[in-house]
């Protein structure tokens, strides 16, 4: 994800990361250089004159745009849906680790248990990434749940339960009262629903064909747009197609990035550092120093 201040307007006309210039840059040059053909042939071929104006372009135009901004709208939402989760997560687990630490704490060490929800969200980010699951799972989780999980396909799953039981087993010495155990229960399902949730989103891409239609559409139109712009503008013709390629290519990708908001993609989300967050979280609560916060890089990007 790109965090930086806003720059100077003079200045966002030229940034290029963030831009998403370099992703569509072939596909730039491949459509400038049709439009300097068109210009050079005046707009005919096989030495027949292309017989097209503006006017259909602008019908094209207009339904194209729709389409790009249903994409986009769609791509978002997945996105904003998915950021949503990851807050639902930090949230549950502040409540779980105040609940356990104002409960448990002064008859059982609860230092497992708290650390155990930040190697639940350690796990969740692993598994939507498709990373090891035992990946920076060291400190946070105890040897015999690290051995359970290297190998298993649901790695969070398992976690939840390790801390369910953990719970459980406090209840039945009589260090956890009912309604306690069933507000914190009720956490662990919030948990629980907000991976579920992220899982469907990874799992399930927006329909292909969509995504077909809507490619192909964007440059037959911007293949086609010089020879119907090219007895009214000239010279000027592979500029103006070339903006408009920029628009409907440079949406696409974006689209294409925030559908699955889960890599590593420069618009993604922060995973790394919601996952810093909620490990931070935890260690205050238990008095601990947590790690320094994590920054961006010298590009701006915070993975």
């Amino acid at each position: 994800m790109i965090v930086r201040p806003r720059p100077h307007w003079i200045h966002l006309l030229f940034v290029r990361r963030g831009s998403l210039v370099r992703r569509i840059f072939p596909q730039q040059m491949f459509i400038l250089l049709v439009s300097c053909a068109v210009v050079w042939i005046h707009g005919s071929l096989f030495q027949f004159k292309v017989t097209l104006n503006a006017g259909p372009f602008s019908l094209m135009g207009v339904a194209l745009a729709i389409f790009l901004g249903f994409r986009i709208n769609a791509s978002y939402d997945r996105f904003w849906e998915a950021r949503k989760h990851w807050g639902a997560v930090l949230v549950e687990c502040r409540n779980l680790a105040r609940m356990a630490l104002a409960s448990i704490a002064p008859q059982r060490d609860v230092r497992p248990f708290v650390l155990g929800l930040a190697g639940f969200a350690v796990t969740m980010r692993n598994q939507l990434r498709r990373l090891p699951a035992v990946h920076q799972t060291g400190p946070l989780l105890v040897p015999p749940l690290q051995q359970q999980i290297e190998d298993a396909r649901s790695a969070p799953t398992l976690v939840l339960l390790w801390l369910a039981r953990w719970l459980q087993d406090c209840q039945s010495a009589g260090q956890l009262d009912e309604r306690k155990a069933q507000s914190m229960d009720t956490a662990l399902n919030g948990l629980s629903m907000a991976f579920g949730s992220c899982e469907r989103i990874a799992n399930t891409p927006l329909p292909f064909t969509y995504s077909v239609i809507l490619h192909r559409s964007s440059y037959v139109y911007c293949a086609l747009l010089p020879f119907g712009l090219v007895d009214s503008i000239g010279w000027m013709t592979p500029l103006v197609v070339s903006f408009v390629a920029y628009t409907f290519f440079a949406l696409e990708a974006l689209s294409d990035e925030i559908e699955e908001p889960f890599g590593l993609s420069t618009n993604d989300l922060a995973l790394d550092a919601m996952v810093a967050g909620v490990d931070a979280a935890m260690r205050e609560m238990l008095g601990e120093v947590p790690p320094p916060a994590p920054q961006p890089d010298a590009d701006y990007i915070l993975t």
